[in-house]
């Protein structure tokens, strides 16, 4: 499955009310940052169907979802378990530091 592009119309059903943990990339087209970890994050939402979604946010069209999550510096990765956030970091970080944080969930 390829990621999911969420939006504030969207993100009560597929964030809040998913029934499995959501791992949310925050970005933007003019972060390069954000263009190094776009591959990673299209891998772990192949690797991770079935057990996790996967998520992009773009946080120059969604600001709300931003904000919500108090984003102030991209990318920024949540996992989001039950509603609730249970991990999360900041800046660019290799695949596995991130498929770490699907683990401990």
């Amino acid at each position: 499955m390829a990621e999911l592009k969420i939006t504030k119309n969207n993100f009560e059903a597929e964030v809040v009310k998913s029934h499995l943990p959501v791992l949310l990339d925050f970005w933007a087209v003019w972060c390069p940052p954000c263009r190094m970890l776009s591959p990673v994050i299209e891998e772990i939402a192949e690797e991770y169907e079935g057990r996790a979604k996967v998520g992009k946010i773009n946080v120059d069209e969604e600001p709300e979802l931003a904000a919500m999550f108090a984003v102030e510096n991209i990318p920024t990765v949540v996992v989001v378990k039950n509603g609730k956030v249970v991990n999360t970091s900041v800046g660019y970080k290799p695949k596995e530091q991130i498929t770490a944080m699907l683990r401990d969930v």
